[in-house]
């Protein structure tokens, strides 16, 4: 079976008037809020020197920023603005998905909207600005008569280049809950599904390039003065608009939102706990591909309904504890703990999901390396990849003060690439997981940790508060606690990571269930 006739290209459509049309409402709505700032900011400084200089500099370091961080930094500032106006006004607001995605992307659009449009105004003759005043124009007249139409097709360039930037970083707000085109592509790096990365690159490539072409069309009526090009542009970003509306309109709200983490195992027990709901009865949404903080800042706020996470996680993130309790004792207390801000520990689901340093099941053999206290007396020679959030976690601070580790060079990268990376020697060691399927798969090793460093990661079902007296949500989940076993997971987890069409996430979470229930 070849890429282009697999049966998951069936799959990817599906989902995109739910993925288009999102990306493309966030999308417009950042730029229309971007230039809704940055032109009348143009208009204001272009003429004043000392401003414009700030101006530019300021949107020129925004434009240094990588846009997922830009778009990650939005979520925490809008908490905080959200409990400050709930605390003062009773009024508050989601932090969640649109709203910071919308405004990160609204500063990006800014710089190419602010420097055409200062070019613009600033390259009309001199002579034909005096002639307006000659004839007794005012000053507003004169821009909005002779300016502004004059300077339009050089400020169009820049609206086309800030549309092309965001609808490119608008892939980037999965992380903070924003359903995008993005969701194709951060669902297919965890799940190996290539498929998936393929279609959303091209959907997005796609999208960014009909958008310009329409942008140029209103540009080019605006230079040759031709209402019928500028009016087909408009009528062309009109339709597009109406287009990812029209799925949205009759389809009834989702219910319940079931959240998901940043890698596969994830991806299948959201999938799994939806099966679960609407075998209920009761409707229900995946928001996938979540970062930690972003993920329990959403249940506590309710933006999202229910997830899995892990108790190390929390004790070690969200209680902020370093030390290291029995695991029946610590999941007691993070029960306590949790129900103070009404979050709702369901119960466990059967299987540990820890983090582990692990290599090459032959290599460790040949130095005669068995626990993270024999990797320490190697380590200077050796080097170490952690996926994307290990190396600033608390566990890594723990496993370094307790076994003094100072690795040759330490590296980050997507998760499902460390197992490759360690296995085929790019990388000696790596952080990795102890439920995933990929360790026997690459005849890797997990190592031991005598001094217990890494706290007991026990996979718990979370639910939002608003969820505390929901009986028939809980009674729906129950079905599932305590009947994974770590044997079963790491099936699934390396089930997960094909690359065919029973690999996807809702086809394992279907093959789990079958498995569970027995």
């Amino acid at each position: 079976m070849s890429l282009f006739t697999d049966p998951r290209w069936g799959e990817a459509l599906s989902h995109l008037p739910d993925y288009l049309g999102n990306h493309v409402r966030v999308s417009l709505a950042a730029l229309a809020l971007g230039l809704a700032v940055s032109l009348p900011l143009a208009i204001l400084t272009r003429n004043r020197p000392a401003p414009r200089g700030i101006l530019l500099a300021l949107a020129s370091i925004v434009q240094t920023v990588p846009g997922l961080a830009l778009l990650a930094l939005f979520y925490p500032l809008l908490l905080l603005a959200a409990s400050v106006t709930l605390a003062w006004f009773g009024v508050s607001f989601s932090a969640f998905g649109f709203l910071p995605a919308m405004l990160a992307l609204a500063l990006y659009s800014m710089l190419p909207v602010l420097r055409n449009g200062i070019t613009g105004l600033n390259g009309i003759d001199p002579a034909l600005i005096e002639a307006a005043e000659g004839v007794g124009m005012t000053a507003r007249q004169s821009l909005l008569i002779v300016e502004l139409p004059l300077a339009l097709p050089v400020m169009m360039a820049g609206i086309r280049t800030a549309a092309v930037w965001v609808i490119g970083t608008a892939t980037l707000s999965t992380p903070i809950g924003q359903t995008s085109l993005g969701n194709y592509i951060f669902a297919g790096l965890q799940t190996q599904n290539w498929v998936f990365v393929l279609f959303g690159c091209v959907a997005s490539a796609l999208l960014a390039l009909a958008v310009d072409q329409l942008l140029g069309l209103i540009e080019s009526g605006l230079r040759r003065r031709s209402r019928v090009r500028s009016g087909l542009g408009a009528l062309g970003i009109a339709a597009l608009v109406a287009a990812t509306l029209v799925p949205t309109m009759g389809r009834s709200s989702s219910g319940y939102v079931v959240g998901a983490k940043t890698f596969a195992e994830q991806y299948v027990l959201s999938a799994l706990m939806r099966d679960r709901l609407e075998a209920a009865g009761l409707s229900a949404a995946a928001r996938s591909g979540l970062g930690s903080s972003v993920i329990f800042g959403a249940l506590k706020a309710g933006d999202i309904d229910l997830y899995v996470d892990y108790s190390g996680t929390l004790w070690a993130n969200q209680l902020h504890r370093t030390d290291i309790k029995p695991r029946a004792e610590l999941v007691a207390e993070l029960k306590t703990a949790l129900a103070k801000d009404d979050i709702t520990l369901l119960g466990e689901l059967g299987f540990e999901n820890a983090y582990a340093l692990v290599m090459p099941r032959r290599r460790a053999d040949a130095l005669g390396i068995r626990t993270v206290a024999d990797l320490a007396a190697h380590a200077a020679t050796l080097s170490i990849a952690g996926d994307y959030e290990f190396f600033s976690r608390p566990e890594w601070a723990a496993l370094q003060k307790a076994y003094g580790l100072q690795f040759r060079a330490q590296r980050q990268m997507q998760p499902d690439f460390m197992y490759a990376a360690v296995a085929s020697g790019e990388v000696d060691v790596i952080a990795g997981y102890t439920s995933d399927g990929l360790i026997a798969k690459y005849e890797l090793t997990a190592l031991d940790d005598p001094k217990h460093a890494i706290p007991p990661y026990d996979a718990i079902l979370l639910l939002a508060p608003k969820c505390a007296g929901d009986e028939r949500l809980q009674a729906a989940l129950k079905a599932l606690l305590g009947k994974i076993d770590i044997a079963t997971m790491r099936e699934a987890n390396l089930r997960a990571s094909g690359n065919d069409a029973n690999s996807s996430p809702d086809a394992v979470a279907k093959w789990l269930w079958e498995k569970i229930k027995q």
